[in-house]
């Protein structure tokens, strides 16, 4: 088996890599079983707090390999992670896309199953999909239009239009944009700011901000309290308090 994604942890941060630069970072089979097996020991390690998705050599990824496919290969799906191995279940710990060159269809998609974006000021997105007579079936038509205004999103989706990372920034898509060749140092400084906060809060944070978006108003709280009470009660939430109060550094023990 290639190495078709590496991975690297260091400071509480996993960097995950797609390695298929002579593909455009595009996802085959096996590229999709390893990137859903680096996100498995992303949630099983408790020395790491937060992750990185990256590509290598200044591509995110473009997408699904239609050259493998079209030689009789196994769609890029992982189980019930969908495509890429990220798409349909991402992981429980926050990750984020660090972005140069190119996003595209499935890179695209990739990109918006990450919690937080990254981006070169002269990286590229789109969801082509309808160039081709298909559709953006991993995330890109229910995703983006939650992200981004309606109107913004159907023009992508309908067009499938290259879009530069400047205006998906301009639309709230892209939380940094940084010169190009320094969204994946960005990407690790994020990472190391969230990493420096109680594991446990951090996972839960995002549990509640991405499930609550379907909650009522008159049910939120009903609702939140049950998800978040294991957080007060932590010996984390305890180690918070008396560091604030010693003045000193936290010692978490995501738990």
């Amino acid at each position: 088996m290639s190495d078709s994604v590496l991975t690297k942890v260091q400071d509480k941060v996993m960097i995950i890599t797609i390695n298929r630069p002579h593909a455009r970072n595009a996802v085959d089979y096996e590229a999709a079983q390893q990137l859903a097996a680096a996100l498995d020991a992303l949630d099983a390690n408790s020395d790491v707090v937060v992750g990185i998705l990256t590509g290598a050599e200044n591509t995110f990824s473009s997408g699904m390999d239609l050259k493998a496919f079209a030689k009789g290969g196994q769609r890029p799906y992982a189980a019930d992670r969908g495509f890429a191995g990220i798409c349909e279940r991402p992981p429980r710990k926050p990750i984020i896309a660090a972005i140069e060159g190119y996003a595209l269809a499935g890179g695209c998609e990739i990109a918006l199953a990450c919690d937080l974006l990254v981006a070169a000021n002269n990286a590229t997105f789109g969801l082509p999909e309808v160039k081709r007579g298909l559709v953006p079936g991993s995330g890109g038509m229910v995703r983006l239009p939650a992200r981004i205004p309606y109107h913004i999103a159907m023009q992508a989706v309908l067009t499938g239009e290259m879009i530069p990372a400047s205006q998906f920034a301009h639309y709230g898509l892209v939380n940094q944009l940084v010169e190009p060749g320094m969204a994946l140092d960005a990407a690790v400084a994020l990472a190391q700011t969230i990493a420096a906060n109680g594991p446990l809060a951090v996972q839960t944070a995002k549990q509640i901000i991405i499930e609550s978006r379907n909650w009522r108003p008159e049910d939120m709280f009903d609702l939140q309290r049950p998800r978040v009470a294991h957080i007060f009660t932590s010996e984390d939430a305890k180690e918070g308090a008396t560091a604030f109060a010693e003045k000193r550094a936290p010692v978490w023990k995501g738990k």
